[in-house]
């Protein structure tokens, strides 16, 4: 009788293979079907795609279109930051992809929700036309802190003196 008790707990579940393949436990009661399980073959993807809502998917699929230029900013802050403010290649070629990318999407608006046939989708272009603007002006507050822009007169007009700094900073002590 030990020996029997030892051997039903070791054999909690066993196959059965004369019962036509169904998992059965050693007091030969049968599992019932899994959730959502299906004896007809088919997956349910008539279910599934019934019960889905297309226009729904394409206003989200939309909004996500629209919000990536902004979700894109945090990056270029961090890349205009870590860049530095010198006149060197590393930052040249920055500034120049913060500069290019933003006008590329705008240049490619229409390929872009060109699935977007719906009159909702002018929120979302203008959205989109915002956040590159913004990562464009990111771009030009980059190029005026590195001293790229041509910000006064003597940049312009070859008579004109440069303007001349009053103070000198080194390491936190002014020098004059």
């Amino acid at each position: 009788m030990a020996t029997n008790k030892i051997q039903n707990r070791r054999l909690k579940w066993s196959l059965d293979s004369t019962r036509n393949n169904r998992v059965s436990t050693v007091n030969d009661t049968v599992l019932a079907s899994p959730p959502a399980y299906s004896t007809s073959g088919t997956l349910g993807s008539s279910e599934v795609a019934k019960k889905t809502d297309t226009g729904h998917l394409i206003i989200k699929k939309s909004w996500e279109l629209a919000l990536a230029p902004i979700k894109q900013v945090p990056m270029n802050l961090f890349i205009m930051y870590m860049a530095g403010n010198s006149i060197s290649i590393f930052p040249i070629m920055m500034v120049g992809m913060l500069f290019m990318r933003p006008i590329q999407a705008l240049f490619s608006l229409n390929s872009t929700f060109k699935m977007l046939e719906n009159s909702s989708a002018i929120g979302q272009k203008f959205v989109y036309i915002l956040g590159n603007f913004i990562n464009i002006g990111l771009a030009l507050y980059k190029c005026q802190s590195m001293g790229l822009l041509p910000t006064h007169s003597s940049d312009w007009l070859a008579f004109v003196e440069p303007q001349v700094r009053q103070e000198y900073l080194g390491g936190g002590v002014a020098l004059f």
